[in-house]
């Protein structure tokens, strides 16, 4: 069994063991810490998992009414622990910035975040704060990313930070992940609210690596129903292929199309189409030819007549041998 907790209304999912419990989505839920049990919300119910999945924290109980209180002091006590270390932060000067404050109910202590440039030298700031709240106070710096994920935030594309949600780890993200996803090299159109590479443009990078390993390159020439031509133009996104034909004209063709290995099973196994019905034709006028002393009569035709024929099909049959002529009625199409 697994279940998904948050500390926070739109904070990070952590995942536990319920043990015994059966905790609904909403229920208050003690969830074990390294500074010791910590309330938080269930958000996702008990549910069964494979075996592989182990190693989770086992929930210590229910919150009861006791430690919600607690939990509501411990959250009044950061609110007013960020609200000092900003202040004191402007008085001495430090270029820093407050993202986060930590509190431990057991010890009473204090756990402040923040985020920099450089080394700052806050040995006075951590003074003033010992003395302001009362407590032992322990400043923390943190990198960009992990400054955003500690405070949280939404993104450009409307939703909260992939990072104050589900990512676990930060990958390495590059400039020619960009590049190879045709993006414009705008630092405000790539960058996240970290000031950095957005982590989503890792989700698509392998696909868009996997697309032109399949497809030629931007440059070389390429066959396509339409004729053969020149790759102009990747489209990942509709899984097409732009190409300048020589005849003149662009076409786009999907990558089927184009994809080697497709092109190289068609010519191995070629489609054998199913042969098309053969329409009847028009009787041409035979040639006239001696009348024999005993003419014959003329041989009833057995074929059923068909709308796609030029003679109608109330039209006489054709005359026998001896005739100068054959006349017909043509049909008129409506």
């Amino acid at each position: 069994m697994m279940c998904a907790v948050v500390f926070s209304p739109r904070g990070r999912l952590y995942y536990a063991d319920p043990g015994p419990l059966t905790p609904r989505v909403g229920d208050h839920v003690l969830m074990p810490t390294d500074d010791g049990p910590e309330v938080a919300t269930c958000m996702w119910a008990p549910q069964w998992v494979s075996d592989d999945v182990g190693g989770l924290p086992v929930l210590v109980g229910m919150a009861l009414e006791e430690d919600l209180r607690r939990s509501e002091l411990s959250r009044r006590r950061r609110a007013r622990a960020r609200v000092a270390a900003r202040r004191l932060a402007r008085e001495h000067d430090l270029p820093m910035k407050i993202v986060g404050v930590d509190h431990t109910p057991e010890s009473g202590g204090y756990t402040v975040f923040f985020t920099a440039e450089g080394r700052v030298d806050f040995r006075g700031l951590v003074r003033d704060l010992n003395r302001t709240l009362a407590a032992r106070v322990r400043l923390r710096q943190l990198s960009a990313r992990d400054g955003a994920r500690a405070q949280g935030g939404i993104g450009s594309c409307g939703r909260d930070l992939c990072c104050a949600t589900f990512l676990t780890d930060f990958e390495p993200v590059s400039l020619r992940m960009a590049r190879d996803q045709h993006l414009a090299l705008n630092p405000m159109r790539i960058s996240g609210a970290c000031g950095r590479l957005m982590c989503c443009l890792r989700y698509e990078h392998p696909l868009y690596e996997e697309f032109a390993q399949a497809v030629p390159a931007v440059g070389e020439r390429a066959c396509t129903p339409h004729g053969e031509g020149r790759v102009v133009r990747h489209d990942v996104p509709r899984q097409e292929v732009v190409v300048a034909l020589d005849e003149g004209g662009r076409t786009s063709c999907e990558r089927a199309s184009v994809c080697g290995a497709r092109a190289a099973h068609d010519a191995a196994y070629p489609r054998v189409s199913a042969p098309r019905p053969s329409t009847p034709s028009t009787p041409t006028p035979s040639t006239p030819t001696p009348s024999p002393p005993t003419p014959s009569p003329p041989t009833p035709s057995t074929s059923t007549p068909s709308p796609l024929d030029t003679t109608r099909a109330d039209a006489p049959a054709a005359p026998g041998p001896g005739a100068s002529r054959q006349r017909t009625r043509q049909w008129r199409r409506s």
